[in-house]
């Protein structure tokens, strides 16, 4: 029996697990689908996982507590969590701060790729020494069944 290769290793950006998760029929299903079916391996970090819980609780999204709960458990579940060590590792500079956590996560947690829409950390893509990707590029690098 051939061994089954390693899931990549990935960083989701806070507003691709958000997007992934409330929207349940949107654009980054497969995504969702992707860490459900165990073909790719998200990492999170105390710090990110915090920040989903907080952004999961904005009155846009109008979601109950258990609506909240429910689908923090169809993600977290699934992560790894990665410990940051105390001084985290070295980052390129960042436009935004609340972009760190994900980056030295990214480091700390030895990620095969951090995925993220957002410009800022996607303009770091030259000068980061792990991938930074897009979900639709990460999605293209994984198996087809990662998109079923």
């Amino acid at each position: 029996m051939t061994p089954r290769p390693a899931r990549p290793r990935v960083v989701i950006d806070t507003n691709r697990v958000l997007s992934a998760l409330v929207f349940a029929q949107g654009r980054l299903t497969p995504l969702r689908h992707a860490w459900q079916g165990g073909h790719i391996q998200p990492l999170v970090s105390r710090a990110t996982a915090a920040e989903l819980i907080r952004v999961l609780a904005y009155p846009k999204f109008k979601l109950a507590p258990d609506e909240q709960k429910e689908l923090l458990a169809d993600y977290l579940p699934c992560c790894e969590t990665v410990t940051i060590p105390d001084p985290p590792p070295a980052t390129p500079a960042c436009r935004d701060a609340f972009d760190l956590p994900f980056l030295q996560l990214a480091l700390a947690g030895k990620a095969d790729a951090l995925v993220t829409g957002d410009g800022d950390l996607l303009a770091l893509a030259g000068e980061f020494s792990r991938p930074i990707l897009t979900a639709e590029q990460l999605l293209q690098s994984v198996s087809g069944s990662a998109r079923a």
